[in-house]
C-alpha cells in the first residue's frame, strides 16, 4: 500500500486551532508506519484557504496519487476542502482512479462501503456547520451596522471616529466625480482612466481600477 499525504494551513487556521503543518505530516507519517504503508510523499500548501481546489500542492497530491494508485491520507477534512461539493468531487476523482482516502481526525477511510457512507454524512455536517457560523457572523454585523456602529472596512468616502462613521470631503469628491461619469454612460474603464489622469488615487497609493470602480460606487 503506498500513501500520499496532504497537509495544509492558513494563518487563521494556524493562530486559532494550532494544527501546525509539522503536526499533520507527524500524523500521517505515523499512520503509515502503522499500517506498514509506503509513505511516497507528503505535499503541503501553506498559508492557503481550503475553498478553492486550485492549489499547487493539492493538484501536485492528487497526481501523485493518480501516478502511484495510492491513497490520498490528510489530517482532517477540513485540510481537503472547505467545500462538500469540492471533497466529494476529489474523492470521487480518487475512486475513478482506483485510488482511495483517508482522513485521520474523522478515522474515515473509502476503501471501504460503510468509510465511503460515513464520510459523505460527516462531509455535509462539517459545511452545515460552517453555514451556521456565516449565518450567526452576518446577523452580527448587522445588528451592529444597525446600531450604527463601524463594521469591517471603513468604505471610500469616509473616515473612522470610533465606533462612527463620518464623511470625508476629499473622498466624497472623488466619489462624485465617479457617479456623474458613470450615470453619463461612461464605462468602468473610462472612469478609472479619467481619475488616474487627474492624478486620483486609492488608499494604498495605488491608480483605481474598474473592479475598485464598482467597490468606489457601491460605497
Amino acid at each position: 500500500m503506498k500513501i500520499i499525504g496532504y497537509v495544509r494551513v492558513s494563518t487563521t487556521d494556524q493562530a486559532q486551532d494550532g494544527v501546525s503543518l509539522d503536526l499533520q505530516r507527524a500524523k500521517i507519517a505515523a499512520y503509515a508506519d502503522l499500517n506498514g504503508a509506503e509513505l511516497v510523499e507528503i505535499v503541503a500548501d501553506a498559508g492557503l484557504s481550503g475553498k478553492s481546489q486550485n492549489r499547487p500542492g493539492l493538484v501536485r497530491a492528487l497526481e501523485l496519487a493518480e501516478q502511484h494508485r495510492a491513497a490520498l491520507v490528510v489530517y482532517s477534512m477540513s485540510r481537503l476542502s472547505r467545500s462538500t461539493r469540492d471533497t466529494l468531487e476529489i474523492v470521487e476523482r480518487l475512486d475513478a482512479s482506483g485510488c482511495e482516502f483517508a482522513s485521520l481526525t474523522e478515522k474515515i477511510d473509502t476503501s471501504s462501503a460503510g468509510g465511503r457512507v460515513i464520510f459523505r454524512v460527516l462531509a455535509a455536517l462539517a459545511e452545515f456547520e460552517r453555514e451556521q457560523l456565516a449565518e450567526r457572523v452576518t446577523a452580527a454585523m448587522a445588528h451592529c451596522k444597525s446600531q450604527g456602529r463601524v463594521v469591517g472596512s471603513v468604505p471610500h468616502g469616509f473616515t473612522r471616529n470610533g465606533s462612527q462613521l463620518e464623511r470625508n470631503a476629499d473622498e466624497q469628491s472623488v466619489k462624485d466625480i465617479a457617479r456623474v461619469m458613470r450615470e453619463s454612460g461612461s464605462t468602468l474603464r473610462e472612469i478609472s482612466a479619467e481619475l488616474a489622469t487627474r492624478g486620483v488615487f486609492n488608499r494604498a497609493g495605488r491608480p483605481f481600477n474598474p473592479k475598485s470602480v464598482v467597490a468606489l460606487l457601491a460605497a
